[in-house]
């Protein structure tokens, strides 16, 4: 029973660490006239550039936007230091 139950504590304890967020700061522009900025978007996982610019993309997209590159993809740790950067697109998408 003690095998069945630390068996169960670990598998708990890897799926919540598999479910920890993921974001990915990214770079978008808007032509006519000429836009950039700087965002910070959460992503589902897998948390990785290609999964990052096939989930951002579209969004920006559809607002007008073209997604030029995603910056890199990190954790929670992050997230704070790049508040102040991403101003309004912070989390916006």
């Amino acid at each position: 029973m003690k095998h069945i139950l630390s068996l169960t504590l670990v598998l708990i304890a890897t799926t919540t660490a598999a479910q920890a967020a993921c974001f990915a700061d990214y770079k978008a522009k808007q032509d006519n006239p000429l836009r950039l900025h700087y965002g910070v978007a959460e992503i589902d996982e897998p948390c990785t550039v290609d999964s990052a610019k096939d989930q951002i993309g579209p969004k920006l997209q559809a607002d007008g936007w073209v997604l030029l590159n995603i910056v890199g993809t990190f954790g929670d740790a992050g997230l704070d230091s790049r508040k102040d950067s991403a101003g309004e697109y912070f989390l916006r998408y």
